[in-house]
């Protein structure tokens, strides 16, 4: 018996939404970033992107345990000396709230091309509504 290797031919591709109201920001992110590598289908192949598109609504909903929203830092950095800026996870809700989905799942993924190709199956939105209907996104329940 020869082992299967998925190919651009044999992959077919499914649509989930995902509701991140009342979730926790790295149970939901680890649950996402498996359906994004497909590694939730037996037909998955590691150095092939056979995963599935995700769409979560409701990421302003999102919840951290304990002090994470006051101590939980992201950090950017311009490239110039002193240009390091650091934001608390309750400032980046604030401003941009569908990036800390983004960016907690994009660390799950992995580096290169690969990860890339992933990342772009991700659409994440800060309200209840998305424009993929067209799509008939299937409703993925999270575990726990």
């Amino acid at each position: 018996m020869k082992t299967f290797m998925a190919n651009k031919d044999t992959i077919k591709r499914e649509w989930f939404v995902v509701d991140a109201a009342g979730q926790r920001l790295g149970r939901l992110s680890t649950e996402v970033a498996t359906v994004l590598r497909g590694k939730h289908k037996p037909t998955y192949t590691p150095h092939v992107d056979c995963g599935d598109y995700v769409i979560i609504i409701n990421a302003d909903k999102i919840e951290l345990t304990g002090n994470k929203w006051e101590d939980k830092k992201y950090y950017t950095h311009s490239d110039y000396p002193g240009g390091l800026k650091v934001k608390t996870a309750k400032v980046m809700m604030q401003e941009k709230p569908t990036r800390m989905v983004e960016l907690a799942v994009k660390g799950m993924l992995p580096k290169g091309k690969l990860g890339n190709q992933m990342y772009k199956k991700l659409f994440v939105y800060a309200g209840a509504e998305h424009i993929h209907q067209a799509q008939k996104p299937v409703v993925m329940e999270l575990k726990g």
